[in-house]
């Protein structure tokens, strides 16, 4: 009876553990499951700060939100990775998470091995990935139609869907002016700004291939505010006069032409930089 009582095993703890774990996780998919598709809704989120953002992708719900069980939170990353490794279907990996879960919860409560689960689950996405390449049709970086309707599908699951027709071609645009045609895979959107502007409407939106400074001219240097053909220098340190060691003060002059004197020696020396 004693050597009994030293073997005997306590699994309900470690299923309950594992069942919990698969919940939170439902949980997470369940909250974004209602995004997905054109018929999606959009969610709003309250931040601590006050701010508030109407979003329907998966990838800005689930980083706003704030996930602490670390089942959950694995899905959270998991939608980071396809946003960084896709930049799409942030909702739809998290939904099929979700719906694997689920059909996995019932096979572990049928009294099937994880590992067996998990092995299944292995062999399945390996099938399912050769099935997807057979079905996949190649699109050249030159046929800029078919990547266009496949912007603007993107787009017509998002709040301006109605602006599809405007927006995906300046977004097929902007990454073909920044992607390498030998490694087509390889495009950091880092390379593609994004300006935002208060004022005006999506109609106004427009690409620039070039440089944009969100700045505004210094009207009161008296310099021109707009120039074209321009030569532009693009310069890393500061353009600006000397400063001495020592904190010095100016009390006073004797005269106005000294000043006048010192401020054309200071723009004398940055316009020296300048040549």
């Amino acid at each position: 009876d004693i050597q009994a009582r030293h073997t005997y095993t306590d699994t309900k703890r470690r299923d309950d553990v594992r069942m919990a774990n698969i919940n939170s996780a439902r949980s997470v998919a369940d909250t974004v499951r209602t995004s997905l598709g054109p018929k999606g809704m959009d969610k709003m989120i309250s931040s601590p700060n006050g701010d508030v953002i109407i979003t329907n992708d998966g990838a800005t719900i689930l980083n706003k939100m704030e996930v602490l069980q670390p089942a959950a939170k694995m899905l959270v990353d998991l939608s980071k990775s396809q946003d960084a490794a896709a930049g799409d279907g942030t909702t739809t990996v998290v939904v099929l998470a979700g719906a694997l879960l689920r059909r996995s919860s019932n096979l572990l409560t049928a009294g099937i091995h994880p590992t067996a689960v998990a092995d299944s689950l292995h062999k399945f996405s390996t099938r399912a990935v050769d099935i997807l390449q057979t079905m996949a049709v190649p699109v050249e970086l030159s046929d800029r139609d078919s990547l266009i309707k496949s912007a603007a599908t993107s787009l017509n699951s998002k709040v301006v869907s109605q602006y599809s027709s405007l927006l995906a071609p300046l977004a097929v645009d902007a990454v073909l002016s920044v992607v390498d045609p030998d490694h087509p895979d390889l495009v950091d959107l880092r390379d593609v700004k994004i300006v935002k502007k208060l004022g005006g409407t999506v109609d106004d939106t427009e690409l620039v291939k070039g440089l944009v400074f969100d700045k505004k001219a210094s009207h009161s240097a008296g310099g021109p505010t707009r120039i074209e053909n321009a030569k532009i220098a693009v310069i890393q340190f500061q353009i600006s006069p000397p400063k001495t060691d020592i904190e010095q003060s100016i009390t006073g002059f004797p005269d106005y032409t000294q000043m006048d004197r010192i401020l054309r020696e200071e723009r004398n020396y940055i316009l020296g930089m300048g040549e």
